[in-house]
């Protein structure tokens, strides 16, 4: 049976629920849509979510910790709560009697308390009204809509974790120390180049600057915000930004330049213009260069830098991807990137993608960011990221940024700091295949 709850929805509502997953139990297009069908696939089992579904597209439906039966009587259960879908929200109407959180009617399907049942009297039906036992808006909920196109009951089951890590990491603060010595050490393979310039690239809202600011901030030994970010639907960075990490306040400039660039939209004519890449990536578009998304950049802009040299040029490409977002990516998006990909593709260019707002995407690493190689649902989540981007998944690297708290978490920085080490390891080889290939034509020479 195929879930017709999509992923997205599946985690929002799993994340409120604990380290769980879903397993589908009944589903009326296939079963029935009977009291009996319903009865036999769900009866026993619990925790369970029951979803409706009608034909004005809503989806709602309730949660029990209780087993359902054919009783005929009330159940109590003061953790049942109903919901609705609202866009990308969740909507929850938590019991308000909890000895009438639910009614076990032997020729319906899911009770809640006759506030809410899907199959009522086995027909493809929606019943109840809000009162003393569930308060809600029936138009919010259903659109008043009592048809049923679909109705489906899923069991909540532990979601498995890893017992051990299938990625260690030391959580030591002397780790913490060595990475960034090894860092502020690092010296690109190329005389030429004193500072790997990596490009960030990624959709409104996805981490781009708060990634910058969030390294700044590991370095600085406080948190600094010195890249604008926010809420909005519209990119908040406007400018081609090349932005210096220093060692410490006052301190000297990091062996890394990180570029930020305007937040890539789905329609035509918005965010990053997928022609400015090119430019970008070969070294010509001058810091604080004003993005405008229906024009591309012009030679005769000021600062624009016609003989770039291989010091100016983008060494690694990182793509910014919020990880609690990657399996709703509009189709538009997912062609930039593609189109974005095969440009660096063809210049050869190491990509790699960091995936941020992991603590948003589980609930399991919200609690302990230490348990994120653990998380079987993170590893999903970086396997879809590698499908969707076509990047393997060792190029897949989890990340928190700093975007609410005043102070440090030393757990956080060594996640930022492997990302960061891992930009130089590309780096490496892009220098490294450049070597290679002024060795060969000396040798032809």
């Amino acid at each position: 049976m195929n879930p017709m709850l999509s992923s997205h929805q599946q985690r929002t509502i799993c994340s409120q629920l604990g380290i769980v997953r879903l397993e589908l139990l009944y589903k009326a297009t296939i079963h029935g849509f009977t009291g009996a069908a319903f009865h036999e696939r769900c009866d026993t089992h619990s925790p369970t979510l029951s979803v409706g579904y009608n034909d004005s597209g809503y989806v709602f439906g309730g949660y029990t910790r209780k087993p359902f039966s054919k009783s005929g009587q009330y159940m109590y259960d003061d953790q049942a709560f109903l919901f609705t879908f609202s866009g990308e929200m969740l909507l929850k109407y938590p019991v308000t009697n909890s000895s009438y959180a639910l009614y076990m009617d032997p020729d319906s399907g899911p009770d809640f308390g006759g506030a809410l049942t899907l199959v009522k009297d086995s027909q493809a039906k929606v019943s109840g009204k809000s009162g003393n036992r569930y308060s809600y808006n029936a138009a919010d909920v259903h659109g008043n809509n009592l048809n049923l196109t679909e109705c489906e009951v899923y069991q909540l089951k532990v979601a498995p974790e890893f017992e051990k890590p299938w990625r260690p990491v030391i959580w030591e603060s002397e780790k913490r120390t060595e990475m960034m010595d090894s860092i502020k050490l690092y010296s690109p393979m190329v005389n030429s180049v004193s500072q790997v310039r990596v490009l960030l690239i990624g959709p409104v809202g996805a981490g781009k600057s708060s990634f910058f600011n969030s390294i700044n901030s590991v370095f600085r030994g406080h948190v600094t915000n010195q890249a604008s970010t926010g809420c909005s639907a519209s990119s908040l960075t406007t400018q081609f930004r090349t932005y210096s990490v220093k060692a410490g306040r006052g301190g000297q400039p990091l062996p890394i330049i990180l570029c930020d660039t305007m937040g890539l939209e789905e329609d035509k004519g918005m965010g990053l213009n997928v022609e400015d890449i090119t430019s970008i990536l070969n070294g010509h578009m001058p810091d604080r260069y004003q993005f405008t998304p229906y024009t591309t950049l012009k030679s005769n802009v000021a600062g624009y830098c016609k003989s770039p040299t291989l010091k100016d040029k983008i060494h690694c490409v990182a793509y910014v991807i919020d990880g609690s977002k990657i399996s709703i990516m509009p189709k538009k998006l997912e062609e930039k990137l593609a189109a974005i990909r095969r440009i660096v593709n063809s210049m050869a260019i190491p990509q790699l993608v960091l995936m941020t707002k992991v603590d948003e995407t589980c609930s399991f690493v919200a609690h302990d960011i230490r348990d994120i190689y653990r998380s079987s649902y993170i590893k999903e989540m970086m396997q879809e990221v590698s499908a969707r981007l076509s990047v393997s998944l060792s190029c897949v690297v989890p990340v928190k940024n700093y975007s609410e708290e005043f102070e440090l978490d030393m757990n956080c920085d060594i996640l930022l700091l492997s990302a960061i080490i891992q930009i130089l390891r590309s780096a490496d080889d892009y220098f490294d295949e450049l070597s290679d290939q002024f060795s060969n034509i000396e040798t032809k020479d």
